[in-house]
């Protein structure tokens, strides 16, 4: 196609513009900007809707109106807060198309490009916010959220919310400030949003101390009937493989009593070794809804999480939770925390029956069930290395987080972390 004349976007002269400039890294770094600014205003509700088109033209008023650049248009049938950068067409000022988008799904021809001159010559006010924006972003505070009292500067998991804060090792705060936020944002529990403590000094010994009590009461229910068979199924494998405490359940002929017996033996050896088995979070999360319910337990959070949630949620990110423990058990912790029910900024719960969370597949299944376009538009959040490797492995964007009372990282484990 033959080139066109236009400016560079930082407003120098660049000379006639090819397709090759414009697939260039600043073309390239603008498309990915324009798109995470019209999802995050499309989020806030400041534009709406498909129809009409979005541009960015230079801004420099020593270059004629007529001869600065169309940087990109909109795709048609697209609302604006779900923009990609690759649905973005490159639009020099003579209205010419020298870089065409990816063609749509299932179709050999690109999407139909919605005219962006008639938007530069009748600008219809949405301009000031890009700049702005722009402007912003090269300053470094951040001012694309509702609530700017969320924001923090010092340490904690509420600075990932954040786009320009200059926080130690937050990958939402990278060194190249064109990186797009992500889709989705996975979260471990333990050593992350919830001290270790909690879990080893609260959670667990409820669940053992109450155990016996929990099963007698509810013996003849299907719910712990249910249970009682996966623990069986659980300690079949486990006296095979020889593991230690594992000990022989009887059959229900033997009476209830022989039965609870064998099943305490095995749960308290299963939470001593603090094992990651369906079986045994499934009967713990059932054990610490009584304690819930009865206001004998309540969840605990770090003071930073009900706040990065909060940004997340204004941002428009989705925010996951990826345990060992059961749904159910999630679902208890952040429904009635020290700061209240937080349930309302989570769309979703991953326990063990999406796979072990040391395994690679296991967050290839949670990337493919969230329906992101590709597995490192879903950051996830871990104090576990093993598990940071796992993600990894699977593509997505990985921090480690460091908390008080977490255990110690590999030297030169390569991970970025957060405290």
């Amino acid at each position: 196609m033959a080139s066109s004349p236009v400016v560079a976007l930082n407003g120098a002269m660049a000379g006639r513009a090819s397709r090759g400039y414009l697939e260039s890294k600043a073309p390239t770094k603008t498309r990915i900007l324009t798109s995470e600014l019209c999802r995050r205003f499309g989020t806030l509700g400041w534009v709406s809707s498909s129809g009409g088109s979005i541009a960015v033209e230079v801004r420099r008023d020593s270059i004629p109106r007529s001869n600065r650049p169309i940087a990109m248009g909109r795709r048609s049938g697209v609302r604006k807060e779900r923009i990609m950068p690759e649905y973005m067409y490159g639009l020099p000022a003579n209205g010419s198309i020298p870089h065409l988008p990816s063609p749509k799904l299932y179709s050999s021809k690109p999407p139909r490009c919605m005219c962006c001159l008639p938007f530069s010559a009748k600008a219809q006010g949405y301009h000031f916010l890009f700049n702005d924006a722009l402007e912003l972003q090269h300053l470094g505070p951040n001012n694309l959220t509702p609530n700017p009292g969320l924001q923090q500067t010092g340490k904690g998991v509420a600075n990932y919310a954040n786009i320009s804060t200059n926080v130690k090792a937050g990958a939402l705060n990278s060194d190249n400030p064109t990186d797009p936020l992500p889709r989705c944002v996975v979260l471990d529990i333990e050593g992350t949003t919830t001290p270790i403590s909690f879990v080893t000094d609260v959670l667990f010994p409820y669940a053992r101390d109450n155990v016996g009590r929990h099963l007698s009461a509810t013996f003849e229910t299907p719910e712990t009937r249910d249970d009682i068979k996966l623990l069986r199924s659980q300690v079949e494998d486990d006296l095979k493989q020889g593991v230690q405490g594992a000990v022989p359940i009887p059959a229900d002929e033997a009476g209830k009593e022989q039965v609870m017996a064998a099943l305490v033996a095995n749960v308290e050896a299963m939470i001593k070794a603090d094992r990651k088995i369906t079986a045994l979070k499934q009967l713990q999360g059932h054990i610490w809804q009584t304690g819930f319910e009865n206001n004998e337990l309540e969840g605990v959070v770090f003071e930073d999480v009900p706040k990065a949630l909060m940004n997340w949620h204004s941002l428009g990110i989705k925010v996951y939770i990826y345990s060992s423990g059961s749904r159910l058990a999630q679902r208890l912790i952040f429904g009635k925390t020290n700061y209240g029910d937080l349930r309302k900024y989570l769309c979703g719960f991953f326990d063990t029956n999406v796979g072990n969370k040391k395994e690679t597949q296991s967050y290839i299944e949670i990337s493919e069930s969230l329906g992101v376009n590709k597995p490192s538009d879903v950051l996830f959040l871990t104090d576990v290395y093993q598990e940071a490797v796992a993600a990894k492995d699977a593509g997505l964007e990985v921090l480690i987080s460091v908390r008080p009372g977490n255990g110690p990282l590999p030297e030169n484990h390569g991970f970025k972390t957060h405290v």
